[in-house]
């Protein structure tokens, strides 16, 4: 869908010398770009683990991921930008663009609308796994391949909306800067969107812990188990898309003997991972009760 909507603005483009839906050209390219960078990462964020990566290879999604949000700001909005204030500064001939750009907009704004409906439910579909609503999975999600289509699908409709005023201004004035405060603004909205997408990638590939309400949930289901008096320490981190890393320090009752440790860890793990199908490694170090309670 981006490779058509990219050749049929560029044609458009080029007859009229709009520089917005030059930029728009551009955008879908880049958008098309970023998409195939996402399915390698998806693709190789799924590989099993092995010896040299014994906990699986889910940041790499990040790695691949984070490119792609470069390539979303230097191809897209490095293009729009420096178009824009090319024709705010210097101008372009000619009277108006013509309808065929705003035909085409039109056919794009179908095309990215039907894209991000896909994108949305298929995210309705993990927000009820998740058993939350479908905003808030969008925002906390670990899957930033999604994250990253739907974000991308709301920047082409705003974008396109954003090109069809500049065209429309331009053709009703004559003045060729409103197509040019377009560009710029395009190139504006795919700087937020490239930063918004990289910050959350490399906070994932850096070791980002699991939400605040999920580590919550995941501490009071350990803290449940019987034969634990208290947890001192618990980390819950993101190994990858839905792929999530547990480990305690935790106090064991008085009376526990190794077998019955063992048991504790092992029934640990398996409730987790019903509970929680992200979860997929538990790890439990038993140790003493705080100095304060020793002292008492």
């Amino acid at each position: 869908a981006n490779l058509a909507v990219a050749g049929a603005k560029a044609i458009a483009g080029v007859i009229s010398g709009s520089a917005a839906m030059q930029a728009e050209a551009v955008h879908s390219v880049a958008d098309t770009l970023t998409e195939a960078v996402l399915f390698v990462a998806t693709r190789r964020g799924r590989r099993q683990p092995d010896p040299r990566h014994p906990l699986g290879h889910g940041r790499e999604t990040y790695l691949w991921a984070f490119l792609a949000a470069v390539i979303t700001f230097v191809v897209g909005a490095g293009f729009a930008i420096v178009r824009g204030l090319d024709i705010l500064f210097h101008g372009e001939p000619g009277e108006s663009a013509g309808l065929v750009p705003l035909v085409v907009l039109a056919f794009a704004f179908v095309m990215e609308g039907v894209s991000l409906r896909r994108s949305m439910t298929q995210a309705r579909a993990g927000a009820q796994r998740a058993g939350v609503p479908r905003r808030t999975y969008v925002l906390v999600t670990s899957d930033t391949s999604l994250k990253a289509v739907i974000l991308e699908d709301i920047a082409a409709l705003t974008g396109l909306v954003i090109a069809a005023v500049g065209l429309g201004l331009w053709h009703y004035t004559g003045d060729p800067r409103w197509d040019g405060a377009a560009s710029l603004m395009i190139g504006l909205l795919l700087v937020v969107v490239a930063m918004t997408l990289a910050a959350t990638n490399l906070s994932l590939l850096t070791g980002k812990a699991a939400s605040a309400p999920l580590q919550t949930a995941l501490r009071e289901e350990v803290e449940a188990l019987p034969g634990i008096e208290a947890v001192h320490v618990f980390v819950a981190m993101v190994l990858g898309p839905g792929n999530l890393f547990v480990a305690a320090k935790v106090h064991f009752a008085s009376d526990s003997s190794a077998a019955d440790i063992e048991h504790v860890a092992d029934e640990a793990e398996a409730h987790l991972r019903r509970r929680f199908p992200g979860v997929s490694y538990v790890f439990l170090d038993p140790t003493g009760p705080p100095a304060s309670d020793e002292a008492s």
